[in-house]
């Protein structure tokens, strides 16, 4: 039978949870069930939700119940926006209940198109293998000009980055136009590219109405962008995957965890983060995933950032695997834990340890490159730090990080 399973968390009195489930499972579909005659309970019989399991266990906080339940595809359009209305709209409105999970049909899962480059597409692009990427933010952007940029692009560029995005509150303006953005990036990326050899690609912030984005994005191609940053959770999954499957785009897309919060930030509410930030991003098409790392400024707990990068690299028939992108207060010491905890299979993605560094953002560049460079060595970073001065200024600056 095709059908998606949805797994639940919620909290309950011990001896509720069978209860509960069987009122989700009707409740979420057919709605009713033993007062129905025979005849009519025959001919809905294909559009009740099953109880597939149910799990029960007592901790701190009180009785915990884990439920999972069969949603038939009779019941909804095979599209994200239909599956989260159908297994989570108005249950998100009913207490204590978390979404954790959703398991598809194959049938179902193969109409979702997964990442158009993937980790090894990007690889391709960048020409980086055998290590984990760099990537930096434009930072301070508000209110400054494309002179502004044009600046903070070379230096990071020059620093050996790997791929440089848009910040996502940088959107389509007078002073710095999307447009003219893309434009400027090509031309400052192809001339340090001539004079270092170093490519470095440039995601560009994709904003505005949305009916506008597709034709935003079709110009983006054509005036030679690399890649798409794009605020996923704005606008809408579905919006993702509109933007993935179109020929005429085929660029790279960054999504962005932005507003994700608000649905997945909650132990006892909404979307887990796995499953918001993880497999649907995935499934949906996104090349890399950006959520915060478990060490920095906006730090979530490891077990979740884990999680989240597991749903986007395992192995999958279908899927090619999207890049995982821990964010947020990133800096060159906490390159050993990043790669002890992500692999080389990922994004190191730094903003103000890049440009806080004394040397700059080249020099910040350089010292992340020196880091990776020492991690894949098996060299500590204070050895390696007596070679490269970049390096020791910027464990002078942050200190040695955390404990691996």
């Amino acid at each position: 039978m095709s059908e998606v399973i949805a797994t639940y968390r919620l909290k309950g009195k011990s001896g509720s949870f069978e209860k509960k489930a069987e009122g989700m499972a009707l409740g979420l579909t057919v709605g009713s069930w033993t007062d129905l005659p025979l005849l009519e309970q025959e001919q809905l019989k294909k559009y009740k939700g099953r109880v597939v399991a149910v799990k029960e266990w007592e901790d701190k906080d009180g009785h915990r119940g884990e439920v999972q339940i069969g949603y038939p595809d009779h019941n909804f359009s095979n599209d994200i926006p239909a599956i989260l209305t159908t297994v989570f709209g108005k249950l998100s409105l009913d207490g204590q209940v978390k979404l954790v999970d959703l398991e598809f049909s194959k049938d179902l899962k193969k109409y979702y198109p997964g990442p158009r480059y993937g980790i090894e597409g990007i690889r391709e692009l960048t020409g980086v293998h055998g290590r984990p990427l760099l990537m930096s933010i434009f930072k301070g952007v508000i209110g400054r000009d494309l002179t502004y940029l044009e600046n903070q692009l070379r230096a990071q560029a020059e620093g050996g980055v790997d791929v440089v995005k848009d910040d996502e509150i940088l959107f389509d303006s007078a002073r710095t136009p999307f447009s003219e953005r893309i434009s400027l990036g090509k031309k400052v990326l192809n001339g340090v590219f001539e004079e270092t050899g170093k490519r470095t690609l440039y995601a560009v912030n994709l904003t505005g109405r949305t009916s506008q984005l597709r034709d935003k994005a079709r110009r983006a191609r054509e005036l030679g962008a690399d890649a798409l940053l794009f605020n996923v959770f704005s606008y809408g999954i579905d919006v993702l995957q509109e933007l993935r499957e179109d020929p005429e785009i085929s660029l790279p897309i960054m999504a962005h965890p932005a507003f994700a919060g608000a649905s997945a930030a909650s132990p006892a509410y909404g979307v887990s983060y796995a499953l918001w930030l993880g497999k649907l991003l995935r499934m949906a098409g996104a090349d890399f995933s950006l959520f915060p790392s478990p060490y920095g400024s906006v730090a979530l707990e490891k077990s979740s950032v884990l999680s989240i990068s597991r749903e986007l690299t395992k192995d999958d028939d279908h899927l090619k695997r999207t890049l995982p992108v821990p964010s947020a207060g990133i800096h060159p010491a906490l390159v050993p834990i990043l790669v002890k905890d992500f692999g080389i299979d990922c994004v190191i993605n730094a903003g103000g340890g890049i440009h806080g560094h004394p040397d700059g953002a080249s020099g910040g560049g350089r010292a992340f490159v020196q880091a990776i460079d020492a991690v894949l060595q098996g060299t500590s970073l204070s050895e390696a730090a007596g070679n490269h001065d970049e390096l020791q200024k910027a464990l002078s600056l942050w200190g040695e990080g955390v404990r691996v």
